[in-house]
């Protein structure tokens, strides 16, 4: 069975883009094209006085900031439950973690 799919997707009225895909990922890249143009759309109609490239420009700034703002959440919520992993362990474990082990 092939893995891939040959797709093309449509972003704000520009040319078609074809893509070549894992067959698992298609949902995803069609949500994120769904949503791109949903807010192209709409952001188009809400800034008349802004070009199309403008827009376009507007929402991938968008994206982005969602993307990175996402990563940063996600960095954190690592780092949290690192460090309640480090205390749960040190509960766990009976690990006083002021004394010092001999060898």
């Amino acid at each position: 069975m092939n893995d891939k799919l040959n797709i093309t997707i449509r972003i704000a009225n520009q040319a078609p883009i074809p893509l070549v895909i894992n067959r698992e990922d298609e949902e995803i890249i069609r949500q994120a094209e769904y949503n791109v143009n949903r807010l192209w759309n709409s952001w188009s109609a809400k800034f008349k006085s802004k070009s199309p490239s403008e827009v376009l420009s507007m929402v991938a700034f968008r994206f982005a900031e969602l993307f990175f703002t996402q990563s940063h959440a996600i960095k954190a919520a690592e780092e949290m439950f690192e460090s309640f992993e480090e205390g749960l362990d040190r509960i766990l474990l009976d690990i006083d973690s002021d004394s010092k082990t001999t060898p």
